[in-house]
């Protein structure tokens, strides 16, 4: 039996759509009964809505310890795709509860229930920090815990600790670090919110640069990990290092939208964070721009995905051709 939590998202839901055709029983933890029908949806979108019901749905909470004893009964492998992303500093306390101690609590259940192995979906947030400007950021990277960082970041670093004190308890573990994942569906969180910037033709672009998947190359990787004799390691999953403005002008020209155009320099964003700001706390509006979004925008980051490429011979998609065709599917899902 294989555990899946954050089924009900993309990265989950795109592997239960992976998985579903194996051998192996598959269950996955839902907080909300209302959210399975996004996987659902995404199911009948590839034809395979009749392996849907493969899938053991159970109601827990990874906050919550009595509601996952149950989904942990005659569980063999785990995949712990969960968690909460936000750059909202009003969410520092929802970040801590879901990332740390939600994860803290999935390995520990683990180890109580023998789990054979777990796999933890973190984040390229959770690398380290470059300390010369234009070095290239890898596994072996180290975190500086002088330098400031988002609470995103912080919860996926916590996270990522928890999981090593597992692994150092006599638990299995991998560990994926993903980019920025792009895929089909949940158009209304993630990345996705980028699709709907461009959609509107918002007219700003940074010169920023990060690392990008496709959600199906992540769910690859993830497999092969799991399958193979690996253990206490993690893995950079970026299929390439795009800037921000290279990425808004592949999705506009796939959706015929006008490229932005106008430059957003350091000032700009600086000025715009403090407006919205402001903006949430007259309308008791969640943020849209913080601070830590403007720093970020303008930060140039590269990743280097040799060790996964060495350990597996990993083929990753082609990311401009692979956006240009999700825009052209965003648009048509409308």
């Amino acid at each position: 039996m294989i555990l899946i939590t954050g089924g009900t998202g993309l990265v989950g839901a795109h592997l239960l759509l992976q998985l579903a055709d194996g051998d192996i029983p598959l269950r996955a933890l839902y907080r909300r009964e209302e959210k399975i029908a996004k996987t659902k949806n995404l199911f009948t979108y590839y034809d395979r809505a009749h392996l849907f019901e493969n899938i053991e749905w159970i109601q827990g909470d990874i906050v919550d310890v009595p509601s996952l004893e149950d989904a942990f009964k005659g569980v063999t492998q785990v995949y712990h795709c969960a968690a909460l992303v936000s750059f909202d500093p009003n969410d520092e306390d929802k970040l801590r509860k879901v990332n740390i101690e939600g994860t803290a609590n999935m390995v520990n259940l683990s180890l109580a229930y023998g789990i054979a192995k777990f796999c933890y979906v973190s984040s390229i947030a959770a690398l380290g920090d470059t300390r010369v400007g234009g070095q290239v950021i890898d596994e072996e990277t180290e975190w500086n815990p002088e330098k400031t960082h988002g609470d995103y970041a912080l919860t996926k670093h916590g996270a990522e600790m928890e999981v090593w004190r597992a692994w150092q308890e006599g638990l299995k573990v991998v560990i994926v670090n993903p980019g920025i994942i792009f895929g089909y569906g949940f158009w209304h969180q993630g990345s996705s919110r980028i699709l709907q910037a461009v959609r509107k033709e918002q007219r700003f672009y940074t010169n920023g640069t990060s690392g990008t998947v496709a959600v199906e190359d992540v769910v690859k990787v993830m497999r092969l990990l799991m399958a193979s004799e690996i253990s206490g390691e993690r893995y950079t999953v970026v299929a390439e290092n795009m800037s921000y403005r290279k990425v808004l002008d592949i999705l506009s020209d796939g959706m015929s939208k006008k490229r932005p155009s106008i430059y957003a320099s350091p000032l700009m964003t600086s000025i715009a964070w403090r407006l919205d700001w402001l903006i949430s706390k007259l309308s008791l509006k969640k943020r849209t721009f913080t601070r830590a979004m403007a720093k970020s925008s303008h930060t140039q980051e590269k990743f280097d995905n040799s060790k996964l490429a060495a350990v597996l011979n990993f083929q990753f998609t082609d990311m401009e051709l692979y956006l240009k065709n999700l825009a052209e599917k965003f648009i048509s899902s409308l």
